[in-house]
């Protein structure tokens, strides 16, 4: 048996800015059925409990546990978005690794390792009641983590001495059944019976048994192949990262159960940490089938072209909204031909430079580095070969690389997402939990208005720009949707009806929010551009409330001169 010295990282290849992740090294694969029995059977152990996992859950930080060993459950405080009733309680995650605070609304049961559980069950009760297995006893003599490292054992209880038949891989898995052994114990095996010393053959034939039965749940539901680098959503469903990335450009929904997430479109799962037992399975039992997955995922990769989208140098774009363009020049009508003969219909925007601005490594290009992909809704074709296009914005982008073709600009791109939830969360958390703003404080107190989702509030001072960092995200989003409400009743020019025909009423989610807001208000583009760069909801709500307050500090000065000028 040959082991690799050079770890092999199980990060998909395709993976921008991976996060650290668990590597395959010489102590993990490939696993042997007699020699590593005890490995692949911690690997089905729950680490709190130690008993076999029993409706397992994967948490956010990729460790699993049993549903029933979740921590007891506290209410969450100073966390307003998203607010959704699974997310008001929480509990500190028991692994040392982690110590965060879940939400019990992202800890689903793990379905992939559940039917992989239920699987290892049946094998294991199969081969314990067979004729061979009782014919091959074993004693096995725990060894604690105090006794390994050489010094004598600290536990209180007698450590277990049993014989048990099934070799050396049933009987470890039925002594863990039994709750007597600690997930961070080891064994000790002594054949007990004439054909104890054969142990090796049976464990083979269980192990590849089980091999053989587990492999068809470990394939990923979009792309059908042996998962690469698996992700588990809240809902409790495993893909390959890149897959549920893909899936992420167009919805919010689950491919296989179709819940709808808290996390908006935009939101990538490549920050979020994979599913440790699941990587862990791949690589002690499929080490082989990963290695070729991974190959032809690289392969994959580097097949496709360097400077693989279109840009179209003109305007702001932004995230869920719509863009109305008109093509007129013969180098963008051949770009928008393209994306519509290709079928994939999309091509980056980005906003032009005229003062030739560093752009970080870009340099002093033309246009400014971050962008908007967009989806083409429709497009209306004239005699001249003019068009007019409806476009969509569909996620956010930055641009790496540029070049040339046909005198349109083309680039390769990196993504650019928002923080998780949790992490957004925790943002909001730390930045109020010691301010002394009341709780629900709204853009009604600053404004002296009683909007229609806010009860009537002794008034306050003007809100200052010291404050917003102390206020709550559902309190910036009010704050920013009574001055729509207010603006609108006085009839303001830029919020007149064509603007809501084009771009819709003012919507109800804080992450929709500001892409909207940014559309419709008339304000410089360069200061609209900075939304394009942040990764959290609460960071753009913040920059659309400093919007507002220039605005009102504007108008309260315009206001004051004319009185000027009327008194003199």
């Amino acid at each position: 048996m040959s082991f690799s010295n050079t770890p092999i990282s199980l990060r998909s290849p395709l993976a921008k800015n991976p996060s650290p992740t668990l590597s395959i090294t010489e102590q993990d694969v490939p696993l042997d059925a007699s020699n590593d029995a005890r490995q692949i059977v911690r690997l089905a152990q729950c680490p709190q409990c130690s008993y076999p996992f029993r409706d397992p859950v994967t948490l956010p930080c990729g460790n699993s546990l049993c549903k029933k060993c979740i921590p007891e459950l506290h209410p969450r405080q100073n966390v307003t978005y998203p607010s959704t009733p699974s997310r008001l309680q929480g509990f500190t995650c028991p692994f040392p690794t982690c110590g965060a605070d879940h939400t019990i609304g992202d800890c689903s049961v793990d379905v992939v390792l559940n039917k992989i559980m239920d699987v290892v069950r049946r094998e294991v009760e199969a081969y314990r009641n067979s004729a061979e297995a009782s014919e091959v006893l074993l004693r096995l003599e725990e060894k604690d983590k105090w006794s390994i490292a050489g010094v004598s054992s600290l536990r209180d209880d007698a450590k277990v001495d049993r014989v048990l038949p099934g070799g050396r891989l049933v009987s470890t898995y039925t002594l863990a059944e039994m709750g007597e052994l600690p997930h961070d114990s080891e064994v000790t095996y002594t054949p007990a019976s004439p054909m104890g010393d054969q142990s090796d053959i049976l464990d083979t034939v269980v192990f590849q048994q089980l091999k053989e039965a587990t492999r068809h749940e470990l394939d990923c539901q979009v792309c059908y192949s042996l998962f690469l680098d698996p992700y588990t959503t809240i809902c409790g469903h495993t893909f390959c990262r890149i897959c549920l990335q893909e899936v992420l450009n167009h919805s919010n929904l689950c491919p296989v159960c179709r819940r709808a997430h808290a996390i908006p479109p935009g939101v990538s799962a490549k920050t979020c940490p994979s599913n440790v037992v699941v990587t862990k399975l791949l690589a002690g039992l499929c080490p082989d089938a990963l290695s070729l997955r991974m190959e032809a995922a690289l392969l994959e990769e580097t097949s496709k072209a360097e400077l693989d989208l279109s840009l179209f140098v003109c305007t702001l774009s932004f995230p869920t909204v719509p863009t109305f363009l008109h093509i007129f020049e013969p180098r963008y009508r051949l770009m928008i031909r393209r994306a519509i003969e290709s079928g994939d219909r999309k091509f980056g925007m980005l906003l032009h430079n005229p003062s030739r601005e560093p752009q970080d490594n870009l340099g002093r290009v033309h246009f400014y580095q971050y962008g908007t992909l967009l989806h083409i809704v429709n497009m209306h074709l004239m005699p001249d070969g003019r068009s007019l296009i409806e476009t969509v914005g569909v996620s956010r982008f930055r641009v790496v690389k540029h070049g040339t073709k046909d005198d349109y600009t083309i680039g390769k791109v990196e993504r650019i997402d928002d923080v998780s939830i949790a992490t957004e969360e925790e943002l909001e958390a730390r930045e109020t939990s010691g301010s002394s703003i009341a709780s629900n404080f709204s853009a009604a107190d600053h404004f002296g208005a009683t909007p229609h989702h806010t009860q009537t509030r002794s008034p306050r001072q003007p809100v200052q720009l010291s404050e917003i960092n102390t206020m709550s995200t559902q309190d910036l989003f009010g704050f920013g949707i009574d001055f729509v409400t207010k603006m609108r009743e006085q009839s303001a020019p830029w919020l007149h009806t064509r603007v809501f025909q084009v771009y819709g009423q003012c919507p109800n989610d804080p992450a929709l929010f500001p892409w909207w807001f940014a559309s419709v208000l008339p304000t410089a583009d360069l200061e609209k551009y900075k939304l394009l760069s942040t990764t959290s909801v609460r960071e753009r709500l913040k920059l659309c409330a400093e919007w507002i307050i220039k605005i009102e500090a504007q108008r309260a000065f315009v206001v004051l001169e004319n009185c000027s000028v009327l008194q003199s």
